[in-house]
């Protein structure tokens, strides 16, 4: 797992660069308002004043990842979470890459990353889910 080796200490950037893909589906921002709330209380760290934002940010919206391999009938779901456990917003994260210059275009791929839930089942990465490698993930 190239995660692994790549988090410290500045995160899994370079290990999504190059196997990213996108559902055939786009979802509007429009479509998603349904489900916008408010995101965690931004205390620790406290964001710069730049990204401080006390508007509803984020969404409520259950996400969950399944493996299905060789040989298995149904896909096993290994982590289910929720989009709300981000700590920082799409906005923030958007505001923040383009503060030092970033050349963003229209459609531009942005993506949220690791989204980590506080219980075990909400792990986001398999690094995570395996606590370093001690801990096998069992499939059903």
């Amino acid at each position: 797992d190239i995660q692994k080796w790549e988090y410290v200490p500045l995160g899994p950037f370079c290990a999504k660069n190059f196997g990213t893909t996108i559902s055939p589906w786009v979802v509007t921002l429009d479509a998603l308002e349904p489900f916008r709330i408010k995101g965690y209380d931004q205390t620790n760290p406290k964001p710069l004043p730049y990204l401080q934002d006390d508007s509803k940010a984020t969404y409520d919206i259950t996400l969950s990842a399944a493996i299905k391999a060789k040989g298995m009938d149904e896909p096993s779901v290994i982590s289910t979470t929720n989009f709300k456990y981000m700590y920082w917003t799409m906005k923030q994260q958007l505001t923040h890459h383009s503060s030092t210059g970033c050349n963003l275009r229209p459609g531009d791929l942005c993506a949220s990353g690791t989204i980590s839930g506080t219980e075990q089942s909400a792990y986001g990465s398999m690094l995570e889910l395996t606590w370093r490698g001690s801990n096998p993930i069992k499939l059903s």
